[in-house]
């Protein structure tokens, strides 16, 4: 398969069309209940457990509400319809973040969720899990503060290729968030979507003089191995969670994703793969048309 990977192309497909699918109300399970009782402080990491996943317990646990956001700004005169649903104005993220607060939402980590999926761990009351994809600099600027307010924590979903770049965080805006507490989380290099990954690419390039050479590739080093390591690096932190690029997996690439020791992987609003459903685990976007009473509706009926 040949494959060209020019230095444009993943700004061109970042922010606007990232991680698109819509909510779902589908894959509910209700025959078990999240516990109420208040883990340690939030600024403590949960130890992540051990030992073998029984699949179908996993699957029989209450989902815990989980919202995927991407941009957070207000919209421009040249943002496409299909746009704005994943980009929340500002003053409509505050309203949302404190809603949540008001009405006694705790946020949990990838470790808390782990946990309470593979052992029945507590949780706390009405736990809720903010995650950001795409390393949007507004997360950082915006987001971040706003959800320090009311002592919460996110999951940031880093694509590498945009560190350091305009509109993008930095390195260092990385490790802060890390280092503040929060999750940071692969999301891949150039968000490609997994399910065109091959062992066998090829990287076509075109030298000054119009050379063409042909280069091996191996697209799950590219865009997963790699990206992790420098991840691991900014953080000091081992990396072992990760969201799907559009939200999009197809279950031969679960064992890919497992084989590389990612304890949970995130998609968006599709039905948990009972073979794997740690690895499939459901996001509900938070849409940039959505009141704040759409958004709470959701929250709680969509798991």
């Amino acid at each position: 398969m040949l494959k060209q990977f020019s230095a444009l192309l993943p700004l061109f497909v970042l922010g606007m069309v990232s991680c698109q699918s819509k909510p779902s109300s589908t894959d509910k399970k209700a025959n078990d209940t999240v516990s109420t009782t208040q883990t340690s402080s939030p600024d403590v990491v949960a130890k992540l457990a051990t030992g073998p996943v029984d699949n179908a317990a996993v699957m029989a646990r209450k989902q815990v509400p989980i919202v995927c956001y991407h941009q957070i700004r207000d919209w421009k005169a040249t943002d496409s319809k299909g746009a704005k649903d994943y980009i929340v104005q500002i003053a409509a993220f505050k309203e949302h973040i404190k809603m949540l607060a008001d009405s006694g939402y705790h946020t949990i980590l990838p470790n808390q969720l782990y946990n309470y999926l593979t052992t029945g761990a507590a949780l706390p009351k009405k736990p809720i899990m903010l995650t950001f994809d795409d390393t949007d600099l507004d997360q950082f600027t915006i987001a971040a503060p706003e959800l320090k307010k009311y002592g919460f924590k996110a999951v940031y979903f880093v694509m590498t290729v945009s560190i350091g770049r305009p509109h993008y965080m930095t390195a260092d805006m990385v490790k802060k968030l890390s280092d503040d507490g929060n999750q940071i989380a692969s999301h891949t290099w150039d968000h490609h979507r997994v399910d065109k990954y091959t062992h066998n690419g090829v990287l076509v390039i075109k030298g000054k003089n119009g050379k063409i050479t042909n280069r091996p590739v191996d697209d799950w080093v590219t865009q997963i191995d790699k990206p992790t390591k420098k991840l691991e690096e900014i953080t000091g932190k081992e990396i072992v969670y990760f969201a799907y690029p559009f939200g999009v997996w197809k279950k031969p690439v679960l064992p890919e994703i497992q084989k590389r020791g990612f304890k949970l992987a995130f998609q968006l609003a599709d039905k948990r793969d009972p073979d794997y459903p740690l690895l499939t685990v459901r996001r509900i976007l938070d849409s940039g048309y959505w009141s704040t009473k759409t958004f709470s509706n959701s929250v709680r009926n969509s798991f």
